[in-house]
């Protein structure tokens, strides 16, 4: 986990490289990918969840914050009222476009090795991070994710397990979810009330209920002198009257701590 530093030129061909072979897959291969939008809503709501679209980030200016609204503005336009039906894919990325001026996005929070700067469409991972955490709570079958390399900020009023989300960069770094299922589903994503709000809705009423839950959380001190944090993702499949059918592993996250960990009892 020792950090690694890269070339500006290694970064910019391999960025070329990684979106060319994306897009060949787009458009010449075949999975079948969601593309069918309905406005009105399916009757049964699967999960919902929302987060706050302002958040205390230290020597974060707020007017990043204020311009990340802006961008989750026009992405959840892109991906309001989604139906992904049996076999079908959701590809975040190939949903909501490349985020660019012309479009709108402004410059928001863009996480880089390790730091943070301005970007343009910067943000939207709060997005793939919600989508991400809802699906966890449904039979959908998540087949792309791709975990934060870096802890940039400590703790600050976390209701979730860390490393529940889900980072993005378009368009290779991309969250997809497969409908395994019989029946379709759909996403309603809006943002009301000082937060970001989604639901997954479908045409039944949920079977299962699910907890996702961090399961051996931990910090070591490596031999290169920083500090990483471990843990792992696993969640409990419930039947009706509560009766546990499964305890399953999800993932597991490990992420160079950009802040000094707060230690306790002489750890």
């Amino acid at each position: 986990m020792r950090p690694i530093k890269r070339s500006k030129l290694r970064i910019a061909i391999g960025k070329l490289y990684y979106t060319f072979m994306r897009y060949l897959e787009w458009y010449f291969g075949k999975k079948k990918f969601a593309n069918v939008y309905e406005r009105e809503l399916l009757p049964h709501i699967v999960f919902t969840h929302k987060t706050p679209l302002i958040r205390n980030l230290k020597d974060v200016d707020m007017w990043l914050q204020y311009n990340k609204i802006v961008n989750l503005q026009i992405a959840t336009k892109k991906i309001d009222g989604l139906v992904i039906n049996p076999g079908e894919t959701f590809s975040y990325w190939k949903t909501i476009g490349k985020p660019t001026k012309r479009k709108g996005y402004m410059a928001g929070i863009v996480l880089h090795y390790g730091a943070f700067k301005p970007g343009i469409g910067g943000g939207l991972c709060q997005l793939s991070n919600l989508i991400y955490w809802m699906t966890l709570h449904t039979p959908l079958t998540i087949t792309e994710r791709y975990r934060h390399s870096y802890d940039v900020f400590p703790d600050s009023n976390r209701t979730q397990p860390f490393g529940s989300g889900a980072t993005c960069v378009y368009n290779y770094r991309d969250l997809r979810v497969y409908n395994g299922t019989q029946d379709p589903y759909q996403l309603h994503i809006y943002l009301a009330d000082g937060y970001l709000m989604g639901e997954w809705r479908s045409t039944k009423e949920p079977y299962y209920r699910y907890k996702v839950y961090e399961k051996d959380h931990w910090i070591t001190h490596e031999y290169w002198g920083g500090y990483v944090r471990h843990n792992y993702i696993y969640r409990k499949k419930y039947g009706r009257e509560d009766v546990l059918i499964e305890d399953e592993y999800i993932t597991e996250n490990h992420a160079i701590m950009m802040y000094q960990p707060f230690l306790e009892d002489g750890k």
